[in-house]
């Protein structure tokens, strides 16, 4: 049987820098606001796992970013995630991360580079300017020598001290390289996003997001040439892609998972809820936060976020801790990520005050200053569990700078780690009655079995 490829038209650009703190998040959130002043449709992309950008990008579009990761999702999803903004969008801004090049390895694997060469998407290069002049034509000809292939499109100068250093600096790169210039931010105006230690401050957290973000598109719209990048952005070629897979039909019938969503918990790809909701969940949507009881549910889905940042909130609020410390412990099926194992422990340690959480797992979190895993994660399942099968392998990533500290006899996990550090000594997801607790988050699109297994595990009853 031949498999039909569709073949689709979206404009689109990718935003990368040369380094991290080049200010390709807030370049980026600016044209997406932009371009929305202007009336047009916009569908932002952040390449990689990151949710925090992505919450940026989210509030500049007012529609939801999603994640392009070339480890964590086969080609397949990344086309299809692309094709599927057609009819929705008139253009696609995806976001890098890290320098242009720079991946998992020496030959950058998984880069911003390799994901603009496999979606063919042209490349607009961030530059801090920031205390050079010719030298910024150096690293942008040597971008253009590291790969001949990779579209390198325009360049917008960041960071720019006079209208003096501007002009140097743009002579220098069209005496040097065929890159043109298509904007350039003054220094005094650049805007700087909040951030602490895993990357920004996120959106839901930012009192003053929207002001922010609509000061970014006054500096973007003022300082670049948007024509120019929307031409640039119309030269991408067609995207083909496999046609998306119909819903698949559920048996059986619909299972309430809840959702903790709040400040403390914020961390969830839009691929993984709406997974849920095609294996045929409804999804209920809680606060552990603000919540002082818990609705009628199947399952529960706790994700990322900084419980850390929250957890005199999260103590305070007895009643919902001890009530989902009853359902665990009773059965109720609850995977969770990161921010929710640290929720699910039996304390919480930051800034060396112990903090009382949810207690379905006997051991004691800590908050440390350094991080404690960072990094994609490579993990197979090797053991009984309510979800997953043994033998089934996962990609994930991990970003956390708490550890376990202590706890009792060594607790049952179901995931043996190949790549990074999950809760350590070569293992991951700990096990407590029907609950899952993991430091890897995992993404749906490369990862198809664990919505289906998580609406089967909340077939077994209401809690």
């Amino acid at each position: 049987m031949q498999t039909t490829v569709a073949q689709t038209t979206l404009a689109r650009l990718v935003l990368a820098g040369l380094a991290g703190d080049s200010g390709k998040t807030l370049i980026s959130t600016g044209l997406v606001r932009a371009l929305r002043r202007r009336g047009l449709r916009v569908a932002p992309f952040k390449k990689g796992p990151d949710y925090i950008d992505a919450s940026w990008l989210t509030a500049a579009a007012a529609v939801a970013a999603r994640n392009l990761d070339t480890y964590l999702m086969p080609t397949s999803a990344i086309l299809t995630a692309l094709a599927r903004a057609v009819g929705n969008a008139d253009i696609a801004v995806i976001e890098g991360n890290r320098g242009l090049f720079d991946g998992m390895d020496a030959e950058g694997s998984h880069s911003t580079a390799q994901l603009a060469r496999l979606t063919g998407t042209p490349v607009v290069l961030v530059v801090n300017a920031a205390k050079v002049t010719r030298t910024v034509a150096a690293q942008i000809l040597g971008c253009q020598v590291m790969d001949p292939k990779l579209n390198l499109a325009a360049v917008i100068i960041n960071r720019v001290a006079s209208r003096r250093h501007e002009a140097v600096i743009r002579e220098a790169i069209a005496q040097t390289t065929d890159v043109p210039v298509l904007g350039a931010i003054p220094a005094q105006e650049t805007l700087d996003l909040p951030s602490r230690h895993l990357g920004l401050v996120p959106v839901a957290e930012h009192p003053r997001a929207q002001e922010i973000v609509e000061r970014a598109a006054d500096l973007v719209g003022a300082h670049v040439d948007l024509d120019a990048l929307l031409a640039v952005a119309a030269e991408a070629p067609r995207i083909e892609a496999l046609p998306a897979a119909p819903a698949p039909t559920h048996g059986g019938p619909s299972v309430r998972i809840g959702v903790a969503r709040d400040a403390a918990f914020s961390f969830y790809y839009p691929e993984n809820l709406e997974g849920l909701e095609r294996a045929g969940a409804e999804l209920v949507f809680v606060s552990p936060l603000a919540d002082g009881a818990l609705p009628e549910m199947d399952a529960l889905y706790l994700g990322g976020g900084f419980p850390e940042e929250h957890a005199v909130g999260l103590a305070e609020n007895r009643g919902f801790r001890e009530a989902l410390g009853r359902r665990v412990a009773d059965g109720m099926p609850v995977w969770a990520e990161c921010g929710g194992l640290m929720y699910l422990a039996r304390e919480l340690v930051t800034g060396n005050v112990a903090h009382p959480m949810v207690g379905a797992i006997p051991v004691t979190v800590e908050q440390t200053g350094r991080p404690q895993g960072h990094g994609y994660v490579a993990a197979r399942v090797d053991a009984p569990n309510p979800f997953l099968a043994a033998g089934t392998a996962l990609r994930g990533h991990e970003f956390h700078y708490s550890r376990i500290v202590s706890g009792g006899d060594p607790l049952p996990t179901a995931l043996a780690v190949q790549r990074g550090v999950g809760t350590g000594g070569g293992r991951d997801g700990i096990l407590a009655a029907n609950a899952l607790a993991c430091y890897t988050h995992i993404h749906a699109a490369g990862a198809p079995e664990w919505a289906p297994a998580m609406v089967r595990a909340a077939r077994g009853g209401r809690w």
